[in-house]
């Protein structure tokens, strides 16, 4: 069977590398299933969850990788995910990004708007509310 050589990094590390049976990309004009032979493309990633399905052959079942924003290189039998944000959903701790996004509004709220220590702090109070969301969606 087929199989497509995955990449998925974000700038601090590799999440993950290896063969799949088929992924599906949220990109900023909705959900795009990519699989081997896929026609070369570059799309811009959205807000949601990436979909990783594994082959058969490695037991099959899904991981899923939530991320928001970067991009993604499909060419052929290979797809390279540069994700700005992301994180296995196996990872998410509710609690701990509970606790990060309250630290992140008490310090975002000593700084004016306009600010763009604010907006650092609004960006990341927007990803824990994203991993939160989907953390829940697990359940």
């Amino acid at each position: 069977m087929a199989e497509l050589n995955c990449q998925f990094v974000r700038p601090d590390r590799l999440l993950f590398e290896g063969p799949v049976a088929s992924c599906v990309l949220v990109a900023q004009s909705g959900e795009l299933g990519v699989w081997p032979g896929h026609a070369a493309e570059i799309v811009a990633l959205g807000d949601g969850v990436v979909r990783l399905n594994r082959r058969e052959e490695d037991g099959g079942g899904v991981d899923k990788v939530i991320v928001s924003g970067g991009y993604a290189e499909i060419n052929g039998d290979s797809v390279i995910v540069l994700a700005t944000h992301a994180r296995k959903a196996d990872d998410i701790d509710p609690d701990v990004v509970r606790q990060t996004r309250q630290k992140a509004m008490d310090t975002r709220d000593r700084y004016d708007e306009g600010d763009s220590r604010r907006a650092y702090y609004d960006n990341k109070i927007n990803w824990c509310n994203l991993l939160l969301k989907h953390a829940e969606d697990e359940k």
